[in-house]
């Protein structure tokens, strides 16, 4: 589980669509620093651990700098708000790269997001007759998922500017039409004023887009009974009361599932006494599914957090590859799993992307078996357009 201990919630603050939580910490960082690098419009080429290469817009990535006696480290300089310098292109070695003995630049969320892609990458690990020659030679590739830039979500950049910023803030949660849409933290208060403007360039999910045109915020009125109010004193005290039930109710209720998002952790880097990681979710159908990365200390106390919720079509597709995974790839088997039959799973993995997987003759047959049990019918016979 995701470990928010040393965080406290404060009231939300509401624009349009989108309600913005702030996160304060208690006792903030201060051996491990975040800031902010700020590149161009130009695209930047990664290089994968298996060696592939892939070609990306990475609009600012993540420094990150720790001291190993535990002393004070300040926020290295960063360039928002500056002239920038441009190239042609910028190649990247890996995603977390190691810069001078005691800073790392990461790229945020493309941890998390290239973890999802790689998911069971490989493909089968059995021939099993029912994939064609491509998915036992060349697995998934290439697999490609959708998501929206910060500043395509309406409202985001409005909500963003009108913020208010808490004494002692280091994270945020946002909501669009009061769906969790993503998670922030940073080790240390003035790393967060720093990196509050970058949420407008991080990724978003189609969901967070969507809710963000059609659903407005509710509104969760604080109401103090006014019999029980004599003195300022009694005021104030109501006044904590309010606040302490709004955290309670926003943390078992309004980010739970995200508390429980990670099922699969990986670790990506050891940053002296933190561990930079990256999670994946369980893939349940129709529920909260993020994905994320996270640096935490040895007592896994969480210094930083940014976390990308999946829409459902990605959901979907998450859970058919690890239920093909857990079935060894056998078609059967994982249909049985989930109580169908193959040929209604190869449909299933077809409207999901992975047809290609599937030999073609085997999924003709599937469909003629899928269509045989399910005749399509016309109403009143006709065939014609209407004049």
């Amino acid at each position: 589980m995701i470990d928010l201990t040393g965080l406290d919630t404060r009231p939300a603050q509401t624009w349009g669509s989108m309600r913005l939580v702030p996160l304060v910490r208690r006792e903030p960082i201060e051996d491990l620093r975040l800031n902010a690098k700020v590149y161009g419009d130009e695209p930047s080429t990664v290089f994968l651990p298996d060696k592939t290469v892939y070609t990306s817009y990475v609009p600012h990535a993540f420094v990150a700098s720790w001291t190993d006696d535990g002393s004070p480290a300040a926020a290295y300089g960063t360039q928002l708000g500056q002239p920038l310098r441009h190239m042609c292109i910028r190649t990247r070695r890996r995603m977390a790269r190691r810069v001078d003995k005691n800073r790392l630049r990461f790229l945020p969320l493309h941890l998390a997001v290239e973890g999802f892609l790689a998911l069971h990458f490989g493909g089968p690990v059995i021939a099993w007759e029912e994939w064609s020659r491509q998915a036992i030679a060349h697995g998934l590739s290439a697999r490609a998922e959708d998501a929206y830039t910060g500043a395509e979500v309406r409202g985001l950049d409005d909500a963003l500017k009108v913020f208010e910023i808490y004494p002692g803030q280091c994270g945020l949660l946002l909501y669009a039409g009061d769906t969790l849409a993503s998670a922030f933290v940073v080790p240390h208060p003035e790393d967060y004023r720093a990196l509050h403007p970058t949420l407008i360039r991080d990724l978003y999910g189609e969901l967070v887009y969507e809710y963000a045109l059609f659903y407005p915020a509710r509104d969760f009125p604080a109401v103090i009974d006014e019999t029980t109010v004599s003195s300022l004193a009694d005021l104030r005290a109501q006044a904590l009361l309010r606040e302490r039930e709004w955290a309670d109710f926003h943390d078992s209720v309004m980010a739970a599932r995200l508390l429980q998002a990670p099922v699969h952790v990986e670790e990506v880097y050891r940053l002296g006494r933190f561990t930079l990681s990256r999670f994946l979710p369980a893939f349940e159908r129709k529920s909260e599914n993020h994905i994320g990365e996270t640096i935490t200390d040895g007592d896994g106390r969480l210094a930083y957090l940014k976390t990308f919720r999946l829409s459902e079509a990605q959901s979907r597709r998450g859970h058919l590859l690890s239920k093909l995974a857990e079935h060894d790839w056998s078609l059967p088997a994982t249909a049985a799993a989930l109580g169908t039959d193959a040929a209604a799973l190869g449909m299933r993995l077809k409207r999901a992307g992975f047809g290609h997987l599937l030999r073609q003759d085997v999924l003709d047959g599937y469909r003629k078996a899928v269509n045989g049990r399910n005749p399509r019918t016309r109403r009143g016979g006709g065939t014609s357009p209407p004049a």
